[in-house]
């Protein structure tokens, strides 16, 4: 009878699979997977068709008390599939089946992107491309899917209070405002983006020419917000909004004059 070199690989037939061996503590883990997978990844958008970008992916299901381990590798299978295009409904499906893939009661997948919008500046109407952090995020538990978008929009705020008191001027900063919406149905990223923008005090672009200059100066100052009317007033907005079922509203702003940042929250679940 042949026999197998002492450095032969046996067949995988005969290799344990030592993550399914029975664990005995009887604790189960709410989420175990694999985080920071980068993957190319085609991105639907409202004015192109698609964008071509890269996706930074954490991918995690839950494990019952009784297993010792699930397969990692099975959650990069499930990216090296093919090349998707992804938009929230295909985003539903990759979710499902990862989950399936696993045999997994409960999944969840956060995806995290570079997103482009072409902006024209308001005055002098330049195009110039604006980068927004997005993220696609999926939760799937017993069979039910819930699918949030989030956008971290970069715009101007201006203090009312400064103006107030200040004979000429008032102070200004750069603002992150970012929101977390758990929707039902179709909703474009630029949607949110565009909540964002008309609710700061001012825009931000990436080329401005002098008489752009001169107009979004002049729009903070006449719009002054702070961080606490900022998140009130996009969650005025996404109370309208029907496809919207849930929420989180953040507001940063990067102070000017202070050695910290301001800071202000609203979240909402209308269900």
């Amino acid at each position: 009878m042949a026999t197998l070199p002492s450095n032969a690989v046996p067949p995988a037939t005969s290799i344990e699979d030592v993550q399914a061996r029975a664990d005995s503590r009887q604790l189960p883990i709410n989420k175990v997977g694999i985080k920071d997978v980068y993957h190319p990844v085609r991105v639907k958008d409202r004015s192109s068709g698609e964008q071509h970008t890269i996706a930074n992916f954490n991918m995690y299901v839950a494990l019952p008390h009784n297993f010792k381990g699930t397969h990692m590798s099975r959650f990069v299978e499930v990216l090296h599939r093919n090349e998707r295009e992804i938009s929230v409904e295909s985003f539903r499906d990759i979710l499902v089946e990862m989950t399936e893939k696993l045999d997994a009661q409960s999944g969840h997948i956060e995806m995290d992107f570079p997103y482009f919008v072409m902006k024209k500046a308001p005055a002098s109407g330049v195009e110039s491309l604006m980068n927004y952090d997005a993220s696609l995020i999926g939760e799937l538990h017993h069979g039910k899917a819930e699918l949030w978008l989030k956008v971290v929009v970069a715009a101007t705020s201006l203090c009312p209070c400064s103006k107030s008191i200040s004979k000429y001027g008032a102070h200004n900063q750069r603002s992150h405002i970012t929101i977390k919406a758990r929707v039902d149905g179709h909703m474009w990223l630029e949607e949110l983006i565009d909540i964002a923008e008309s609710e700061a005090s001012c825009e931000v672009y990436g080329i401005l020419k002098r008489a752009d200059e001169k107009y979004v100066t002049e729009r903070a100052y006449d719009n002054p917000k702070f961080v606490e009317d900022i998140v009130r007033d996009v969650a005025v907005r996404l109370n309208k909004e029907e496809r919207v079922r849930a929420y989180v509203v953040e507001a940063e702003n990067f102070e000017s004059i202070h050695n910290h940042s301001a800071y202000a929250l609203i979240e909402k679940d209308k269900d």
